[in-house]
């Protein structure tokens, strides 16, 4: 290759590699070199078994958007949609990117996630159709460890105006 350049930036070999910071048998967290920049990459790989299914979740998080992939019971990519959130009202608009129309299952889940982290969401969602406890435990799960990386906002607390207003 004569240039390689992404975004009209030069690319960095060194900023392409990516380092493993932890491993086990369930869990793998991978950063890239960057990781403190907002170029930098998180990738988190997981699989949680709940009621006898077992949940396969990647989260990719980005500057300003997370990307993540739900597998239920295997490994196939399934549905892809996207949600961001809209200002300055505290709404999500959501869309089907990938098979099925944006009320399928996924969608309400990529919305939640969108609110819960307030940064754009792409979900890939291989949750069988009419599956609503299926949905439930997967959006749990995945909010349970967004949380615990720390990618969600926190909790807005009462206006100085509301406190002691009964």
């Amino acid at each position: 290759m004569a240039s390689e350049e992404l975004n009209g930036r030069p690319l960095k070999s060194d900023a392409l590699k990516l380092k493993e910071t932890a491993i086990s048998t369930d869990q793998s967290t991978l950063m890239g070199s960057d990781a403190g920049h907002e170029d930098g990459a998180t990738i988190t790989c997981f699989t949680e078994d709940m009621n006898n299914t077992t949940f396969h979740i990647q989260i990719i998080k980005l500057h300003k958007q997370i990307y993540a992939w739900i597998g239920c019971n295997s490994a196939k990519f399934g549905h892809l949609y996207a949600a961001a959130p809209t200002r300055p009202s505290n709404t999500v608009s959501v869309t089907s990117i990938l098979g099925g129309a944006s009320d399928n299952t996924g969608s309400s889940i990529s919305r939640h996630l969108a609110l819960k982290c307030g940064v754009n969401i792409i979900l890939a969602c291989n949750i069988p159709k009419n599956s609503p406890l299926l949905e439930a435990d997967a959006e749990k799960i995945l909010v349970q460890k967004l949380i615990s990386l720390g990618y969600t906002r926190p909790k807005t607390s009462l206006p100085a105006s509301m406190v002691g207003v009964h």
